[in-house]
């Protein structure tokens, strides 16, 4: 399967949902940051990830 970029090169994903992280390492991105709570400080862990540079 192809990847396109879309020109989307971060993005954040809630820790709580493994699927989608397996899903976005599949596409091209790793794990730089992590957050004990939400962007609105809820209790929900993210995971920031990023494109891997080539």
């Amino acid at each position: 399967m192809e990847s396109k970029n879309f020109g989307i090169n971060d993005l954040a994903v809630n820790e709580q949902n493994p699927l989608a992280k397996e899903f976005y390492e599949h596409m091209g991105f790793i794990v730089y940051k992590r957050t004990e709570t939400d962007e609105q400080g809820n209790p929900y862990p993210l995971l920031y990830m990023k494109r891997k540079q080539i």
